[in-house]
C-alpha cells in the first residue's frame, strides 16, 4: 500500500521593527508565495496565532485561512496552532466550520494552550486554568459541529441548548499541539491528531496512543533550513532565525523566562535551538527516516521564511526543497 505523506508551509507574518515593511505589500506577497508554492507540489499551508505581539505576530490566522482557500484549489489548510483557552469555543466552533464550508472541507482546526500572560489576561482568563479551557472547550467544539443542540455543564463554560449553525458536510479536523508530557497525552486522548514542534513528542505521542488503543496522526512542524549551501544560508538569515527563537523564549515558550536564557547569538541558535541545517541530501535521510519510525506522520510542513526575511529569500528556498527534497522523500516512501 502506497504511503501518502503532505508536505507544506509555516507561516507567521511576522514583521519586526529591524526590517519594517509595509503591512499591506508583506501579505500581499506571502499569498501570492503561498499560491506558487502549490505549483510546486506542496500539498498544505500552516497558521498560527499570538497577540499583542510589536512584530504583528497572526492575531488572525482564520481570516488568513480564508483568504487562502478563496485563492488555491487544492491546499490543505490548517492552524498550527490556535490558542484554545482564550478563544470563545463557540465562536472558533462557527468560525471553523465556516471555513471547512468555503474549503471543501480542506481545513483543520490546531489549538494549544498557550503561554503569554498578556493574551490571558486581556482575554479575560487564568494561566492556571488551561487545563479545564482545553478539556472543556474541545468537548464544546466537536458539539458544536454536529448540529444538534449543545447542552453543557463544566468548571469554565454554561451552555443550555444552543444549536450552532452552519454544519460542514466535511468538518475540521481537531488537532491539537504541545510540548510537555501532559499536553502531548491529552492530544492523544483527545485530538484527531498531534501538532508537533521541532520533533519533540512524537515518542510519547505514539506511546500515548498504544496506551489508549487508538491510532493517531501526526502534523509535524519541522524547523530545518533546507538549502544547497546550509552554512551559507545560515549565514545569511541568522539575525532572523535569532530574533524568532529568542522571542518565543522570553514570551515563555520553552519554560519561565526568567528560568530560560536567551541565545546570545545566531551561531548557538543555530546548534542548540530547534533548527537543523540540511542540503537535499541530509534532508532527504532525516525525513525518510523520521517518517519510517513514525507512520503516524501525515503532514511535515517547514517554516516558509523567518521574521524581517525578504519573502523571496524564503522562496528560494521553498523552490530547494519543492525540487530537490521532496521528490526523493515521497519515492523513498512509496
Amino acid at each position: 500500500m502506497t504511503r501518502t505523506v503532505n508536505f507544506g508551509l509555516w507561516y507567521d507574518f511576522r514583521n519586526p521593527s529591524s526590517a519594517r515593511r509595509n503591512n499591506e505589500h508583506l501579505y500581499e506577497e506571502t499569498l501570492a508565495q503561498i499560491l506558487w508554492a502549490e505549483t510546486l507540489g506542496f500539498d498544505s499551508v500552516w497558521l498560527t496565532e499570538h497577540h499583542f505581539c510589536d512584530d504583528g505576530y497572526t492575531p488572525s490566522p482564520l481570516l488568513i485561512a480564508a483568504a487562502i482557500g478563496a485563492r488555491c484549489e487544492r491546499l490543505r489548510i490548517g492552524t498550527n496552532l490556535m490558542l484554545l483557552p482564550v478563544a470563545d469555543p463557540v465562536r472558533l466552533a462557527e468560525d471553523s466550520a465556516t471555513l471547512a464550508i468555503l474549503t471543501q472541507g480542506r481545513f483543520d482546526l490546531g489549538v494549544g494552550l498557550g503561554y503569554r500572560q498578556i493574551e490571558f489576561d486581556y482575554f479575560g482568563r487564568k494561566l492556571k486554568h488551561r487545563p479545564s479551557l482545553m478539556e472543556e472547550g474541545v468537548e464544546i467544539i466537536r458539539r458544536a459541529w454536529s448540529g444538534e443542540p449543545v447542552h453543557f455543564e463544566g468548571k469554565r463554560f454554561s451552555i443550555d441548548g444552543l444549536r450552532v449553525t452552519p454544519v460542514a458536510t466535511k468538518p475540521p479536523r481537531l488537532l491539537m499541539g504541545g510540548m510537555s508530557e501532559p499536553a502531548i497525552q491529552r492530544a492523544a486522548r483527545l485530538g484527531d491528531g498531534f501538532l508537533s514542534t521541532g520533533g519533540i513528542g512524537h515518542d510519547i505521542y505514539a506511546a500515548a496512543l498504544q496506551k489508549e488503543g487508538k491510532e493517531g496522526r501526526i502534523f509535524a512542524g519541522n524547523w530545518g533550513i533546507i538549502a544547497e549551501d546550509p552554512e551559507a544560508e545560515a549565514a545569511k538569515i541568522g539575525e532572523h532565525v535569532l530574533y524568532q527563537i529568542n522571542e518565543y523564549v522570553s514570551w515563555g515558550a520553552f519554560g519561565p523566562p526568567e528560568q530560560t536564557p536567551r541565545f546570545p547569538d545566531a551561531t548557538s541558535a543555530l546548534r542548540d535551538g530547534l533548527y537543523e541545517l540540511w542540503d537535499a541530501e541530509q534532508a532527504i535521510a532525516a525525513l525518510t527516516v523520521m517518517l519510517r519510525e513514525y507512520p503516524q506522520i501525515e503532514d511535515v510542513h517547514f517554516w516558509a521564511q523567518f521574521p524581517g526575511e525578504p519573502v523571496e529569500s524564503g522562496s528560494t528556498r521553498i523552490e530547494y526543497i519543492a525540487t530537490k527534497v521532496l521528490p526523493e522523500v515521497r519515492k523513498a516512501i512509496e
